[in-house]
C-alpha cells in the first residue's frame, strides 16, 4: 500500500504513547510507503488535490520518525490510503480539511471518511445513542443549564468541540464557582457547550473501546487521578487492563453499523458505569496502551481490515 497522512506537526507528538506512531510503524513492517504532511500544506487547484509531503521512516525502541527528504508536491489521489490523524480543535480549518478530501474520496481510500467526520462531531454524535447516555445538555442558554443544575445537583460542564480533558469542570448544589464557570464559557467561543450529571463512578475508570470497521478491536481502562474526575491519558489518566462487559457490547452493537455505514472505520467509545459519553472518530489514541495491557495488537486489526477494504 501507498499510505499518506494527515497529522500534526510530529515536534508536537509524545511518540511513546502515540496512536498515529502506533499506526505508521505497522505500516512500515508490511513494506509500505509512507508520506505525511500537515493539514495546512493543502491544496485544491482547479480541481486537483495536493499537498506538501514528505516520506519518512519510523523506530521503535527508542520511538522516533526520520523525515527521509525536502517537502515535495504530491497528488493526494495518487495514494491507496489517506489517513486523517490530526487532532481537534474541530474548528473551521478542519471542517475544509474535511471538505477538500471528499474531492479524492473516488479514488483513495479515506480514513475516516471525511463527510462523516464532519457530520458526526463526538459530543453530538452520540446523542443518537440517548438510551445508553447519562442525561446530557448542549446550550448556551444559562437558564437551561440552571435548570439542568438544579435538576441533578451534581454535573459536568465541558467544551463541545474539545479534547483531552482540557477545559472540563465540575459543579454542584450552590457551587459560589458556578456563574464564573459558565461566564468562562460564554466568552470561550460563540458554540454552545455540553453540560451532563455527573457520574459517581467515574472514579472506578472511564473505558475506552476501540471499534475497528464498527467491530470491537480492544479496550483499556483509564483511572482519575486521586481527586481528579478527569481520566484523559492527556491530564494524567493512568490506563488500566480491563474486560468487555456485556453492557459494553450492548452499546457497541447498537452503534456498530452506523459506524460501518459511515465509513467512521477507526472509532473509539468512551464508557463511564455503563454509560456512552463519547464516541471519537476524529483522531481516536488509545491502541499502545491496549497492546502494552492485553497483548492485543490494534494497529495490525486496523491495516488487515484497511486491506480487506481496499480488495473489495
Amino acid at each position: 500500500m501507498k499510505i499518506i497522512v494527515q497529522m500534526d506537526p510530529i515536534e508536537r507528538l509524545n511518540l511513546s504513547g502515540d496512536s498515529t506512531f502506533a499506526l505508521l510503524l505497522e505500516a512500515q513492517r508490511r513494506g509500505c510507503e509512507i508520506d505525511i504532511y500537515t493539514p495546512n500544506m493543502l491544496t485544491l487547484s482547479d480541481g486537483l488535490l495536493s499537498a506538501e509531503a514528505q516520506k519518512i521512516k519510523v523506530y521503535h525502541s527508542p520511538d522516533r520518525i526520520e523525515k527521509l527528504n525536502d517537502p515535495r508536491s504530491v497528488m493526494l489521489d495518487q495514494y491507496d490510503v489517506l489517513l486523517m490523524r490530526q487532532d481537534p480543535p474541530f474548528d473551521m480549518s478542519y471542517i475544509t480539511a474535511t471538505h477538500l478530501l471528499e474531492t479524492i474520496q473516488h479514488k483513495t481510500l479515506i480514513l475516516n471518511n471525511p463527510f462523516f467526520v464532519r457530520n458526526c462531531p463526538e459530543k453530538i454524535f452520540v446523542n443518537k445513542y440517548m438510551d445508553f447516555m447519562p442525561n446530557t445538555l448542549i446550550t448556551r442558554n444559562v437558564n437551561e443549564i440552571i435548570k439542568f443544575r438544579d435538576k441533578h445537583e451534581k454535573i459536568i460542564i465541558k467544551p463541545l468541540y474539545g479534547n483531552g480533558g482540557a477545559n472540563v469542570f465540575y459543579s454542584e448544589g450552590a457551587d459560589r464557582n458556578f456563574g464564573s464557570i459558565i461566564e468562562n464559557f460564554l466568552e470561550l467561543n460563540n458554540e454552545p457547550f455540553i453540560i451532563q450529571q455527573f457520574i459517581p463512578k467515574v472514579k472506578e475508570g472511564d473505558k475506552r473501546i476501540i471499534l475497528i470497521d464498527g467491530e470491537i478491536a480492544g479496550a483499556i481502562n483509564r483511572l482519575p487521578q486521586h481527586g481528579q474526575i478527569r481520566s484523559n491519558m492527556h491530564v494524567g489518566g493512568v490506563p488500566t487492563k480491563t474486560e468487555i462487559t456485556k453492557g459494553d457490547a450492548r452499546i457497541c452493537n447498537a452503534i456498530s453499523q452506523d459506524l460501518k455505514d459511515f465509513g467512521l472505520f477507526f472509532a473509539g467509545i468512551d464508557i463511564i458505569d455503563n454509560l456512552i459519553t463519547e464516541i471519537n472518530v476524529t483522531s481516536p489514541t488509545g491502541i499502545r496502551e491496549i497492546l502494552q495491557l492485553s497483548g492485543i495488537d490494534v494497529a495490525k486489526i486496523f491495516w488487515d481490515q484497511a486491506e480487506k477494504k481496499l480488495n473489495d
